[in-house]
């Protein structure tokens, strides 16, 4: 099999309702996967009975994103995997542009397609827009999303590119790739690790690309809405076991440093917003991260290079610079 298209689920009977149409009548050159976390709605039972194509594949508890895409993958054979969000409309011809890119580009093994946002499909979607960055302190930016500001889709970024990491919510990549980086790292649960498997695949010389020709629509947040703490922990805790991984080790503990402070930053932001429980979140997303540093540590590799940033700060460019469109800013 050249493609197979899996769809992690949990308890996401309406949205496979809305969006499973759609990836079945427009991926014909793939076989399409749920991979169910142990649901305790009717969603198996609903696709058995109205997509009988669908092929399903059970995993055995809630496993998150990480482990429950590392778990479902075992037991799917395929040269490429696209990992899509519950949540996601695909397009006509969608598959064919990300299909023509692994076939010409032996190096490429990674792509993202345009994100659009499903509710105003005039805008970029947050996760993801037009392919992503990090800055020196490993904050994550996007062609058409610099934190909460998001683009207009003009077409300023119809191309064909080389970036730095693919979105999680529309996420292609070669299988042999993904089996020798060993997945998603379990660690994080949910949230980065696909920024952190680009990390890993950037150090081993592989190429992440965005490929406008493939466009999605993504409802975005179907699963923890921005505002909820649980998210704000996850992100931070994740980004700096993401850190420890992958950064060059002579920049390693001065480049951790700078970033806890930053953190406190956000956390007095948040006290001064009333955000109480989000201050909670990030304190609680440190302790989370020195409980695993020794074992993330030792997950480094051989190889890390000092060229993964795109920008310095993206903190002081967007909030003391005011730069909040990518195109203007490189």
């Amino acid at each position: 099999m050249k493609i197979a298209v899996v769809i992690l689920n949990w308890n996401g009977q309406k949205l496979l309702e809305q969006f499973l149409p759609s990836v079945i009548q427009y991926s014909p050159e793939a076989v399409i996967y749920v991979a169910d976390n142990a649901s305790t709605d009717h969603s198996i039972a609903f696709v058995k009975a109205n997509f009988p194509s669908v092929q399903i594949v059970k995993n055995d508890s809630n496993f998150g994103f990480a482990q429950g895409y590392n778990e479902a993958l075992k037991h799917i054979d395929a040269e490429i995997y696209a990992l899509v969000n519950s949540d996601i409309e695909v397009t006509e011809h969608w598959l064919q542009p990300i299909l023509e890119n692994f076939d010409n580009e032996p190096k490429t093994a990674i792509i993202q397609p345009k994100i659009v946002d499903f509710k105003n499909k005039e805008y970029f979607e947050y996760a993801g827009a037009a392919g992503g960055f990090i800055d020196k302190f490993g904050y994550p930016f996007c062609r058409g999303r610099i934190f909460e500001t998001i683009e207009k889709d003009l077409g300023q970024y119809d191309d064909n590119c080389e970036i730095f990491w693919a979105s999680g919510a529309c996420f292609f990549i070669r299988s042999s790739v993904y089996k020798s980086l060993n997945g998603f790292d379990e660690d994080f649960f949910a949230h980065q690790e696909e920024i952190d498997l680009c990390w890993r695949a950037f150090n081993k010389g592989y190429q992440i690309k965005y490929n406008s020709k493939s466009v999605v629509f993504h409802v975005g947040g179907a699963t923890l809405q921005q505002g909820n703490p649980r998210k704000t922990f996850l992100n931070f805790r994740n980004s700096l076991l993401m850190l420890v991984k992958n950064l060059p080790k002579s920049s390693l503990y001065k480049i951790l440093f700078l970033r806890m402070l930053l953190d406190g930053l956000a956390g007095i932001q948040f006290l001064l917003k009333g955000k109480f429980s989000h201050f909670l979140a990030i304190l609680e997303a440190h302790y989370s991260f020195y409980c695993l540093f020794s074992k993330n540590y030792r997950k480094r590799d051989s190889f890390q290079s000092d060229q993964y940033y795109k920008t310095k700060s993206i903190v002081f460019t967007y909030f003391i610079k005011h730069g909040t469109i990518f195109e203007k800013l490189f």
